[in-house]
């Protein structure tokens, strides 16, 4: 594998808008040639995504989604730019995959890490530094693994970086990028609530053969 230079991650950068770990990624999987890097981001519908993330996104769709069964029901708002955009059907059709990748994923509750609350990051640092399987070690070792399992853990929960139920070769994170490349506008999911049949209410637990028992007065 070709060795990959700061430089010409920069430059791939500079040419595509691409982020820089896409464009190293991009780099790698084709031994450093920048033409076929520049393919590859095309493929995966990276390109010059990045540069439309930071466009106000107002408009889109608050959708619905509910399982067979009618045990799992999901609401989410999805943002693009423009009314036109919001209309299109490959826009329906991501909302609607989100709505279903939300339902399929009972562990994740926030979008992206950065919408994670600072003290569940403290809380969960603190359970990982108190493991007793970091006892013995150097504190800069423990740290790095504690960051590691944190890094793991958060994205655990959150949507943007959970492997897409579709094709589990891409987040859903990457495909939000491959419909921004296809339909030209800076695409956001802002919010989302599962709701799941049940859940909450304290549910009494009784004994069949007591409730048996005290059906026929038997002792």
């Amino acid at each position: 594998m070709a060795d990959i230079s700061a430089k010409v991650v920069k430059e791939l950068r500079e040419k595509t808008g691409a982020g820089m770990m896409d464009c190293k990624k991009a780099l790698k999987e084709n031994d450093g040639d920048m033409n076929k890097a520049v393919e590859w981001l095309r493929q995966k519908g990276i390109t010059s995504a990045e540069k439309k993330a930071g466009r106000l996104a107002a408009e889109g769709l608050v959708d619905s989604y509910i399982h067979t069964g009618g045990r799992i029901g999901v609401l989410v708002e999805v943002n693009c730019e423009t009314d036109f955009v919001a209309r299109r059907e490959e826009f329906h059709a991501l909302v609607r995959n989100i709505a279903m990748q939300i339902a399929a994923c009972p562990n994740v509750e926030y979008v992206s890490v950065e919408d994670i609350p600072q003290s569940l990051v403290e809380s969960e640092t603190a359970i990982e530094m108190g493991r007793d399987d970091l006892g013995n070690k150097p504190d800069n070792i423990k740290e790095k693994i504690v960051q590691g399992r944190i890094d793991k853990r958060l994205k655990e929960l959150t949507l943007l970086d959970q492997p897409y139920i579709r094709d589990q070769n891409i987040t859903v994170a990457e495909l939000i990028k491959q419909v921004i490349a296809q339909l030209g506008e800076n695409i956001r999911v802002r919010r989302f609530t599962r709701f799941v049949l049940g859940e909450g209410i304290e549910k009494e637990e009784t004994n069949f053969a007591d409730e048996v028992a005290a059906q026929t007065g038997a002792k």
